[in-house]
């Protein structure tokens, strides 16, 4: 059995690759005429920035399995299958970076995402993504089955134990909901008004005009005038003086408020598809004027913690269920995202940081050191507190007189 994937050739699959993007996951039309797919909303910057964002922010974020501990704390588990897969790369040509980045693509576009497991003896061995568009679903009595788009050109139908999905923000439960369809009138305005931009400057940046005689005109006479003006205004004669005879006058138009204020219209789009991503518009480039460092530090952190952490936990959790084992979780075993480098700052801080969990009693010099990813020295792994402090649970000592 041949998967479809990214990398396969012939003329089938070729025909496929050219018509699933317009055909199998094309939206309906917005209101302002613009035709809204996965691959056209891709051509608006403010669409693209935000999924870059999301995708590559939580593609640089490491990726581990822990296994709980007894004692509350949690070890990394080096040693499952599914951890190797997970850092370094599910397949034979994606890493670990590309294949989360992809997931994250077409969860946050599409609101779902399926990837093949393919099983050695029960164990994952693999995870194969498909692309968009080449899978469907099916439900009966809330079990789902998955036709999924094979090389031959043929569907071929698997359990729902052999593809994992990850799911996007959901209304119905079963599937996820496809940010460019729910915004596609806020895209697609931005596309209409990106197209109208262009065609003005296509033309020079320059207004129309009326053009009159004081004769009437046949229709012969009309479509030569006609064609003669739409000669004289293209190419390089667009910025030349008209020359004109027999009492012919031309008008100009001037530019209208509602021209003037295309600019503003389209810093406007960009905010109103952020909000659909729930990204904030500065992570994009699109900075307020009031934005200060101060301010912009406060909106990395909430970043982190309003667009991204919401991405962390759907994924760490869908992989608990779906690609961990019971017997791995009754293990202790789970998926865990560490977005502490996303929240490292200066030098200066971390040293604050450091010290203060250090004078706790919290962390010993050689977690330390692993944070800063520098190798541990004897004697580091003693915790330490400060010699004027007390047990909180004992009375204070009376003071001397």
């Amino acid at each position: 059995m041949s998967i479809f994937v990214p990398t396969a050739s012939g003329p089938k699959n070729q025909a496929f690759k050219e018509s699933f993007w317009s055909e199998l996951v094309a939206f309906a039309k917005s209101r302002s005429g613009q035709s809204v797919t996965l691959a056209s909303s891709l051509e608006v910057t403010a669409v693209l920035g935000c999924v870059r964002v999301i995708s590559e922010d939580v593609a640089q974020v490491p990726l581990k399995l822990f296994r709980k501990r007894e004692d509350g704390g949690s070890d990394e588990e080096r040693e499952h299958p599914l951890a190797d897969l997970l850092d370094v790369g599910p397949n034979d040509w994606q890493t670990g970076f590309d294949f989360v980045e992809n997931a994250v693509i077409q969860a946050a576009l599409g609101g779902n995402f399926y990837s093949f497991k393919n099983k050695v003896r029960g164990s994952i061995k693999e995870l194969i993504p498909f692309p968009p568009g080449s899978v469907a679903e099916r439900w009966d009595d809330f079990v789902p089955t998955y036709s999924c788009l094979t090389t031959s050109g043929a569907h071929k139908d698997f359990p729902a134990e052999a593809i994992w999905h990850l799911r996007g923000p959901s209304v119905d439960t079963k599937t996820g909901m496809a940010a460019v369809r729910m915004a596609r009138e806020a895209i697609g305005l931005a596309m209409a008004m990106e197209e109208a931009h262009a065609k003005l400057h296509a033309n020079g940046a320059q207004t129309s005009g009326m053009y009159s005689v004081e004769q009437k005109l046949d229709d012969q006479q009309y479509k030569k005038l006609s064609t003669w003006i739409a000669a004289q205004i293209a190419g390089e004669n667009r910025f030349k003086p008209f020359v004109l005879d027999m009492g012919a006058k031309w008008t100009p138009t001037s530019m209208t408020g509602v021209d003037a204020q295309h600019l503003e219209t389209r810093r406007h789009q960009i905010e109103e598809i952020c909000r659909s991503f729930r990204v904030m518009p500065i992570m994009i480039g699109h900075a307020d004027k009031a934005a200060t460092y101060a301010s912009a530090e406060q909106m990395f952190l909430a970043h982190v913690k309003y667009t991204l952490q919401p991405w962390f936990r759907r994924i760490e959790k869908s992989i608990d269920k779906h690609l961990l084992t019971r017997e791995d979780r009754a293990k202790g075993i789970y998926a865990k995202f560490l977005p502490n480098a996303l929240m490292r700052g200066a030098a200066r801080d971390r040293a604050e940081f450091y010290y203060k969990m250090w004078s706790m009693g919290t962390l010993n010099p050689n977690e330390i050191r692993a944070m800063e990813e520098q190798n541990p020295y004897t004697g580091g792994d003693t915790y330490r507190v400060q010699l004027n402090t007390t047990d909180a649970s004992k009375p204070a000592p009376e003071a001397a007189l």
